[in-house]
């Protein structure tokens, strides 16, 4: 995996989000923010979370009218299998944490990248997503001075609890502490 100089993935697939802005001159990225999302809600098959984030959600086939008019977007999407989908690069701002504070600075759009993991509160993430996860994680760190890795729960409290009970923070953490000792 490597991160070039605008910001995109090589080798994954991209699909352009329209929700998506420049972000403030001058403000670097620091921040590293774990969501889950499931379109529709625990199920993970589909084209859910594309059409949502490219804002073509069809309301009727999902069932979910209060998504129909959400703009939302992240840098990242990590399937089931571990495919991973990029819909902004990252040297723009995704409509990812909406309103949200870490470490007394709001607005954490500004200056975090999020990464979504197909998931629920309901279940535990698969082997390949946390691999997955890991290996993006150590690359996004090597092209910015990424601080802090936290979940959406943490950056917008008592409003969202992704990544969830099930996201296994120990492992995560262990994961990357091996990695980088190799």
């Amino acid at each position: 995996m490597k991160v070039d100089v605008a910001g995109y993935l090589a080798g994954v697939r991209f699909i352009a989000s329209p929700n998506c802005d420049e972000r403030p001159l001058g403000c670097a990225v620091s921040l590293l923010v774990i969501h889950h999302i499931s379109v529709p809600p625990d199920e993970f098959v589909g084209n859910g979370v594309i059409e949502l984030f490219t804002n073509q959600l069809n309301p009727d086939v999902y069932h979910c009218h209060a998504a129909h008019d959400i703009k939302v977007s992240a840098h990242f999407f990590i399937r089931r299998n571990g495919e991973i989908i990029q819909f902004v690069p990252c040297g723009k701002r995704a409509w990812h944490a909406g309103v949200s504070c870490w470490q007394g600075k709001t607005r954490c759009n500004d200056f975090s990248i999020g990464v979504e993991i197909e998931g629920s509160d309901a279940m535990p993430f698969t082997d390949s997503q946390y691999a997955v996860l890991v290996s993006l994680t150590i690359e996004l760190r090597r092209a910015y001075p990424i601080i802090d890795i936290t979940g959406h729960s943490d950056i917008a409290s008592g409003r969202k609890t992704d990544p969830g009970p099930y996201f296994d923070w120990d492992r995560y953490r262990d994961a990357l502490l091996t990695a980088k000792q190799n």
